[in-house]
């Protein structure tokens, strides 16, 4: 059951990136106009959403989620931390291509805002929903599991990639989209999560980032009325791993 469940889960994801591919975004300059809203965008990561917060309740996916658990738990010998550091390597991508010479959409000002409005939309979204949603984990260590941090995380970032890189090769978005997947895959296989915590976690992180895309030239005109791509500007981005909080500096010349 655990093996066709991760092949059906890998799968979804590298689907969600090729299915990115046919969205009618107009690209234009992100700090004049605004991006082309298509509700089709909306489809995949409210799937997600919705199968997430069903589970909350529906007894048939709660029951699924323990099969699945039963199945990791007997298979499992150590855990691998890997997630850990995997939920920031698509959006960490980005700028490791920038610096490469690979160009993405945007320049490093607009980026950064940009990452830093879906982090923070998505941020505030996880931690909303475990506050009032007390699922406990599936090692019972706490009552925090639903939606998955981790995985939210990094679907984020693999949105980004995709939207920075789309226009070079759908590829790059492939690639984030299966470390993403990997991600969640591994916050199961840690017994940290239940499927439904991953699809929730997966949907709000490819959301945050389409939204952040969609008001980022309303946020730009606001913070940068007179100042000009050679000024310097500073930013401070909030960050939560699944067990500590904290926040992050950035400032870009």
């Amino acid at each position: 059951m655990f093996h066709k469940t991760v092949s059906l889960v890998f799968l979804f994801g590298l689907f969600s990136a090729n299915a990115q591919q046919n969205d009618s975004i107009t690209k234009i300059d992100s700090t004049s106009h605004p991006l082309k809203f298509n509700y089709k965008q909306l489809i995949i990561p409210s799937v997600l959403i919705g199968y997430g917060v069903i589970g909350l309740e529906s007894d048939q996916l709660l029951s699924f989620n323990h099969q699945i658990k039963d199945e990791v738990t007997e298979d499992i010998d150590e855990k691998i931390t890997i997630d850990d550091f995997s939920q920031y390597a698509p959006a960490a991508s980005v700028y490791a291509l920038n610096a490469f010479g690979v160009k993405g959409k945007n320049n490093m000002r607009d980026r950064s805002v940009i990452l830093v409005t879906s982090y923070a939309i998505m941020a505030t979204t996880v931690l909303g929903l475990k506050s009032i949603s007390h699922v406990e984990r599936p090692d019972g260590s706490s009552n925090n599991s639903f939606p998955s941090g981790h995985t939210a995380t990094a679907f984020m970032g693999a949105e980004f990639l995709y939207q920075e890189y789309k226009d070079k090769s759908i590829w790059y978005g492939i690639a984030g989209y299966a470390v993403a997947t990997g991600t969640g895959l591994f916050r199961i296989y840690n017994n940290r999560h239940w499927l439904t915590d991953v699809a929730a976690g997966a949907g709000i992180g490819i959301l945050s980032t389409k939204i952040a895309y969609w008001i980022n030239p309303y946020i730009t005109k606001k913070l940068f009325k007179s100042s000009s791509e050679n000024k310097s500007t500073s930013m401070i981005m909030p960050f939560y791993n699944g067990q500590q909080y904290g926040l992050g500096f950035a400032k870009i010349f």
